[in-house]
């Protein structure tokens, strides 16, 4: 049975509640307007003040279970405001909870040297500065992280780094400021899964250039975006390894499960709004001679949707309450289900919400088609749904020896 949400959570739902209504969605349209105007890859001023104020009403740096710099909420409380923030795009940022961002100060948190920690963790806290993951590799499958042949040899007192990744999100923002690289410092180590290290990146290291952005599906997601960054020769001091060497799997699963938990909430806020705009739509549409919503197929559709939403949320909040009670490890099966079930629904619900728009749904109009890309990307993002499917296979098949 999972827990009662406590008072303290029950009140930041209906600040988070209110201060979106009277904030970010009547400012949506007019931050993408902002940002569709000069230099896409400039902060949108609109949204840097919503940001100060929801910064100066205390709803700021809302994750971070365990730590004194957070909230103090747990995974599941937290996961209950990660679905209203994901319910538009906008919205994590505003309250300085968007990924890779929190993802990163986690990292950092938990495995940094207090020196290193110091440097980062306060502008990122504040909001002053934001940060990338630089993980996947245009020349390996990515989906097996063991195939990474980006390199991190020490060299006296520095670290040095090579390598090309790609889809690394937030790298084209101005404002990003660090980097959390993945490569191997020990590549000929027999257990392959102790080849890898992670280590602090300044974005302003000599030999660090971002060569493009990476559009999905036409959108480029600015001014955050994704890009295809080259590392070369770049190099930063010892301190900066993160946690030791060849621990670079150990932190990417302390790091990839909260982040997980956050992705599949948010994703079950837009499912939630695809569905919102599939009845209100099917309700003011005719053809036949009845609305569309009195046809068999749109209740249908629009009945699976809320089944669909409800089971989701219900797996991904035992997930994190499974993750608070009995750690990351022990609920690896429920977050690599959640991991496949979240973006598949959200994508099927959002794919029904467009054919209930007729040809509008496909245009930019009513926002549909940029939240199917950004939902189809997370069935790759933090790994691709085989690989999450065959890990929930062997567990199960563990149970049966």
């Amino acid at each position: 049975m999972l827990p009662e949400l406590s008072p303290k959570v029950v009140d930041l739902l209906e600040r988070v509640s209110k201060f979106m209504d009277q904030n970010i969605y009547p400012n949506e349209e007019k931050i993408a307007a902002e940002i569709a105007e000069g230099d896409r890859w400039q902060p949108s001023q609109i949204l840097e003040g919503i940001k100060a104020k929801a910064k100066s009403e205390g709803l700021w740096n809302l994750f971070l279970p365990e730590s004194e710099r957070g909230a103090g909420l747990t995974n599941y409380e937290y996961g209950h405001l990660c679905e209203l923030m994901g319910r538009t795009q906008f919205g994590p940022e505003a309250f300085n909870c968007s990924a890779p961002d929190t993802g990163n100060m986690e990292t950092l948190e938990r495995y940094a040297s207090e020196e290193v920690r110091d440097v980062w963790m306060s502008p990122l806290l504040e909001g002053k500065i934001r940060s990338a993951f630089a993980m996947t590799e245009p020349a390996v499958a990515s989906s097996d992280a063991t195939n990474i042949e980006s390199s991190i040899v020490r060299d006296g007192d520095e670290y040095v780094i090579n390598g090309r990744k790609w889809w690394t999100s937030g790298a084209n923002d101005p404002r990003c400021k660090v980097f959390i690289f993945m490569g191997k410092s020990d590549p000929k180590n027999p257990d392959k899964h102790k080849q890898q290290s992670m280590i602090v990146v300044p974005a302003d290291s000599k030999g660090v250039k971002v060569l493009r952005h990476l559009p999905v599906f036409g959108f480029d997601d600015a001014p955050h975006g994704h890009g295809e960054v080259l590392f070369e020769n770049v190099r930063v001091p010892a301190k900066n390894i993160l946690l030791g060497e060849g621990r670079g799997f150990e932190i990417a699963q302390g790091r990839l499960g909260p982040g997980r938990i956050h992705h599949c909430m948010r994703l079950i806020g837009v499912a939630e709004v695809a569905l919102e705009k599939m009845c209100k739509r099917t309700k003011e549409r005719v053809a036949f001679g009845k609305p569309v919503a009195e046809q068999s197929v749109t209740q249908e559709r629009i009945a699976e949707s809320r089944i669909m939403i409800d089971q989701c949320r219900l797996l991904t909040l035992y997930a994190a309450h499974k993750m608070d009670t009995h750690g990351n490890k022990e609920a690896r099966k429920e977050i690599a289900m959640i991991k496949v079930s979240a973006p598949n629904m959200a994508c099927t619900i959002i794919d029904w919400a467009i054919q209930a728009h007729g040809a509008g749904g496909v245009s930019n109009d009513f926002g549909l088609s940029k939240m199917y890309a950004q939902s189809r990307t997370l069935r790759l993002a933090d790994g691709p749904d085989e690989v999450h499917r065959n890990q929930i296979a062997r567990l199960e098949l563990k149970r049966h020896n």
